[in-house]
């Protein structure tokens, strides 16, 4: 016999919009002296406290603007979003596992839109 269980949402949360989640879980957290915070739940809040550079709506923004760009769909701008890539290589890096690639202008293109909020 098996199980399965059926996907009823999805959403892609940049890692500020997921720092903002989680402070607010490890606040719960702190109101209630008996519960301690798990390892997982620590370790998340600490990676997103040290790579979340940017506020939730700065990073929304910019997710936004990055899939109005033509070959770009949110998955990749919410990578984008989090890396905040400064050049064409680190940018290439972020598309090396798709089956495109950009060229010259389109990388700028990307790199323009990322600028404005790094």
């Amino acid at each position: 016999m098996t199980i399965f269980k059926e996907k009823l949402d999805e959403e892609y949360l940049t890692t500020a919009e997921a720092k903002d989640i989680l402070a607010e879980i490890e606040a719960d957290r702190a109101a209630d002296e008996d519960r301690e915070l798990r390892y997982e739940l620590a370790r998340a809040i600490e990676h997103v406290n040290r790579f979340g550079h940017l506020d939730a709506e700065e990073s929304r923004e910019l997710v936004e603007e990055l899939a109005d760009l033509e070959r770009i769909d949110v998955p990749t701008a919410v990578k984008i979003a989090d890396l905040l890539p400064e050049d064409r290589t680190e940018l290439r890096s972020v598309f090396a596992q798709e089956r495109y690639s950009l060229d010259g202008e389109e990388l700028d293109a990307v790199l323009d839109v990322v600028a404005k909020y790094a």
